[in-house]
């Protein structure tokens, strides 16, 4: 007769797969299409009803929230560490989702 021995501590268990989802559980291609469209169009919408400041658009931003400078909607560019100065200050702001070209380069 054996004893009933247990397996060592210092033996890894087998990984087992993530579970791949349902096929119904991913979006169809159409409504990703349409949802990438209306955030296209709101978009649109929005950016003729704001100032472009270009460069210098953190500096803008935290002037408004500092009260330096009236409140105004605007859009502009900043880099990935100017943008994180901001949230970690405090300031609203937020990439746009889709890509615009700025206007001194458009044709």
């Amino acid at each position: 007769m054996a004893p009933r021995v247990g397996a060592k501590s210092n033996q890894r268990q087998p990984v087992q797969a993530p579970a791949k989802p349902a096929a119904g559980d991913e979006p169809s291609p159409e409504l990703v299409r349409r949802v990438l469209a209306d955030i296209a169009a709101k978009q649109a919408e929005m950016l003729p009803q704001s100032r472009w400041v270009g460069r210098d658009f953190a500096d803008a931003a935290r002037a408004m929230h500092e009260g330096r400078a009236a409140e105004d909607m605007i859009h502009g560019q900043a880099s990935p560490d100017e943008a994180q100065a901001l949230r970690d200050d405090g300031i609203a702001a937020m990439p746009l989702l889709v890509p615009i070209v700025p206007p001194e380069t458009a044709n």
